[in-house]
């Protein structure tokens, strides 16, 4: 038994086959992929992350040398001599845990 037309008449073949492409492309715009995991440990990334604050700290010590005698009163060099002035050695001589077991 045939099916019941969607419309009065009944589709052809092309408006067929354009429905369907538009329904599937529909469900491909929808994004389905995940971020790629972090595989590092967390002993690792705190590592990573004390090392970042610190390449960073000294950029920034490098970036208010290179501020013109001009500028030095501004609120972005009085924000980057605040950033030069934090003290990371107590960050960076804390060495975390290595897991259950593993200590």
């Amino acid at each position: 038994m045939p099916r019941k037309p969607i419309g009065d008449t009944a589709m052809s073949d092309a408006e067929r086959q354009a429905r369907c492409r538009a329904a599937r492309a529909a469900l491909r715009s929808v994004p389905r992929g995940r971020r790629p995991a972090d595989h590092r440990s967390r002993a690792r990334r705190w590592l990573d992350a004390v090392t970042e604050l610190a390449a960073l700290q000294a950029e920034y010590a490098a970036w208010l040398e290179a501020t013109p005698e001009t500028l030095q009163d501004t609120a972005t060099a009085e924000a980057l001599r605040t950033i030069c002035d934090l003290d990371l050695s107590d960050i960076q001589a804390v060495q975390p845990p290595r897991g259950f077991g593993r200590d």
